[in-house]
């Protein structure tokens, strides 16, 4: 016959497994977002472009829930230590996926002022998928990181982030150099370099993501980041 401790052990671990399934929806929800942005800056679709800012409501209505569920865990399971950092960990994974979701979602704001500048944008376009896949398979491994409390896969996402940057640095000369040699161009290159800017950003937020699974899992914190921006960590 189980205890009152194994039915709370028991409990717990459902209520983790949950907010890991929700961390894992909200996820896939974003990088979904981050590379239909991407595909309809590179179709000029529009409708596709509606789709991703439609879509951002449900990024929201997941962070809400995991949320009301993360009050929950601590009012009825008072975890402690490990326990305890994790579902802390998975209310901060949840606040900085949701800003992930914001920035693909202005990505898409962008889609329309490009694709109503003319033709000459489709060089500029083309050089910013490589930027988005490597932003987006650094979110997928950081939220596998957590999944799995792979303290080894977290570090591995952060260390990538310097990449990424080096990614922007190359495509700010880029599409500065693509405006200076055409000059009809200023107004598409400020809207690229803002995406180009958005990536960035959300592989920050995903090496955020990175420390946060590395503390939950370890109870230690990475080495400050040379480049980049923590302070969602």
């Amino acid at each position: 016959m189980a205890t009152g401790s194994e039915h709370t052990v028991k409990a717990f671990d459902q209520d983790i497994g949950q907010l890991r399934a929700l961390i894992s929806q909200m996820g896939g929800l974003a990088e979904q977002a981050i590379h239909d942005a991407l595909k309809a800056l590179q179709r000029g679709d529009l409708v596709l472009a509606r789709e991703v800012r439609r879509k951002d409501a449900q990024i929201d209505a997941l962070e809400a829930e995991i949320e009301k569920l993360v009050v929950r865990v601590i009012a009825l399971r008072a975890p402690m230590a490990d326990d305890l950092r994790e579902v802390i960990a998975a209310l901060k994974i949840a606040a900085v996926v949701e800003r992930i979701g914001d920035y693909a979602k202005n990505i898409a704001k962008r889609v329309p002022m490009i694709h109503s500048e003319g033709e000459d944008r489709i060089e500029a376009v083309s050089i910013l998928p490589a930027m988005g896949q490597l932003a987006a398979d650094m979110v997928h491994d950081a939220l596998d990181a957590f999944s799995a409390r792979d303290a080894r896969n977290a570090a591995e996402v952060c260390a990538r982030d310097n990449a990424l940057d080096d990614f922007y640095d190359s495509i700010f000369r880029t599409l500065v150099t693509f405006m200076v040699e055409n000059p009809r161009t200023i107004s598409q290159v400020a809207h690229l370099l803002f995406v180009a800017k958005n990536l960035e950003r959300i592989g920050d937020h995903a090496t955020n993501v990175a420390e946060m699974v590395y503390f939950a899992a370890t109870g230690q914190y990475l080495a400050d980041r040379e480049n980049g921006d923590s302070s969602g960590s």
